[in-house]
């Protein structure tokens, strides 16, 4: 099987991971740290808003069960894209928006998409589109945080219809 890989941040990396794990043809999803200026920086080193980082996940996918567009409209429903370096009650450039594209196409795709959602919104979207750099995973605690602890995301939450309609999911 032919696999491919999206990056995207949207707040804290707990919620995206969390997410993206339900997406059916989403094979993984590891919370980690991108588009910052320190070589495999800790949770700690992020927090400490010197790195540059954002809380990112690293999506690898199946692309003949989903496609990345569907995964970039997955990733505009779970969160508020117009907030800057934030998303609900984190505050911090490591919580910033961003896609971070793996090729051309990709970068294509999230440029015509973000105009997409654009137009819906009374507010500029804030999130970053760039190509990606290194991707730094996180500590082992971070990684599949809410199956580990039992709880469910705070500000990530993607309803049923959303998936429905990208046909992610079927018709009840």
């Amino acid at each position: 099987m032919a696999t491919e890989q999206a990056t995207f941040a949207a707040g804290c990396f707990w919620g995206v991971e969390y997410v993206f794990l339900k997406v059916p043809g989403v094979i993984e999803a590891v919370s980690g740290y991108t588009g910052g200026s320190t070589v495999d920086p800790s949770y700690r080193e992020v927090c400490s808003h010197t790195t540059g980082h954002a809380e990112a996940v690293l999506v690898t996918f199946d692309p003949q069960v989903v496609t990345y567009e569907q995964l970039v409209e997955v990733f505009w429903a779970m969160h508020d894209p117009t907030q800057v370096n934030r998303q609900g009650p984190d505050k911090g450039n490591q919580y910033r928006s961003g896609i971070y594209t793996h090729g051309e196409e990709q970068q294509r795709i999230a440029l015509a998409s973000r105009d997409r959602a654009q137009a819906g919104l009374n507010r500029p979207i804030a999130t970053e589109i760039e190509p990606a750099t290194t991707f730094y995973p996180a500590e082992d605690y971070h990684q599949r945080y809410y199956a580990k602890t039992g709880h469910e995301p705070y500000c990530h939450v993607v309803p049923v219809g959303v998936l429905r309609d990208l046909g992610l999911v079927p018709a009840t």
